[in-house]
C-alpha cells in the first residue's frame, strides 16, 4: 500500500523567520503520528502570512508532491495580516463549511473568543486542505473534533486509504452494504 504523504504548514511571520520556534507545526506532526497507524510522511513548510506564498505552497503540495491532506496552521484570526482562509478558498474547487463551523463550536467550550477564528476546509483536486488556529491546545482539540471525518472524505475523493488508532481516534466510514 502506498505512503499517505499530508502537508503541514505552519503560517506564521515570526516562526518563518526563526525569532518563534515552530511549535503548532510539530504538535500537528505528533497528533497524526497518534491518529494513524497506516505509513504516512509528511511534506513540511512554515511560511509567512502572505498569500501568494501560502497558495504557492498549496497548489505545490496539492498537484506537485500528492498529498491527500494538507493541514495548516495559524493565519486565521481576524488581523490583517492573517490570510489562510483567503487562500485556501482561492486554491480549492469545493469549500467544506461544516469543518470550519464545527473547530468553532469545539473551540467555544475553552474559549469565548473562538467567535474569532476563520478556520475553514476545502477540497483542491484529490487533495483536502482544513485550516487550524495556531496555539497547540487548540490544534489538539479541533482535530480531535474534525479528524473522524477526514478519511472518509479522503476516501470520497479518491485518496489513500487512511487507517487511525481506535484506541486513540474513532474514524467514520459509513458501513456498506452488499
Amino acid at each position: 500500500m502506498k505512503k499517505a504523504r499530508i502537508g503541514i504548514i505552519n503560517v506564521s511571520d515570526r516562526a518563518s523567520k526563526g525569532i518563534y520556534e515552530d511549535i503548532p507545526g510539530k504538535a500537528i506532526v505528533e497528533t497524526l503520528d497518534e491518529y494513524l497507524i497506516s505509513e504516512w510522511e509528511s511534506e513540511y513548510s512554515v511560511l509567512p502570512d502572505e498569500q501568494d506564498q501560502l497558495e504557492a505552497k498549496m497548489i505545490e503540495m496539492a498537484d506537485k508532491k500528492d498529498c491527500c491532506l494538507i493541514v495548516t496552521s495559524g493565519g486565521t484570526g481576524p488581523a490583517l495580516r492573517d490570510v489562510t482562509p483567503e487562500a485556501t478558498e482561492a486554491v480549492c474547487q469545493k469549500m467544506m463549511p461544516g469543518f470550519g463551523e464545527l473547530m468553532r463550536q469545539e473551540s467555544l467550550k475553552f474559549v469565548p473568543t473562538a467567535i474569532l477564528s476563520r478556520q475553514t476546509a476545502g477540497i483542491r483536486n484529490n487533495t483536502l486542505i482544513v485550516n487550524l488556529p495556531g496555539k497547540p491546545k487548540a490544534i489538539r482539540e479541533c482535530l480531535d473534533a474534525v479528524f473522524p471525518a477526514i478519511p472518509y472524505c479522503i476516501d470520497l475523493i479518491n485518496g489513500p486509504y487512511l487507517e487511525c488508532n481506535p484506541k486513540v481516534i474513532q474514524a467514520f466510514r459509513p458501513k456498506v452494504v452488499s
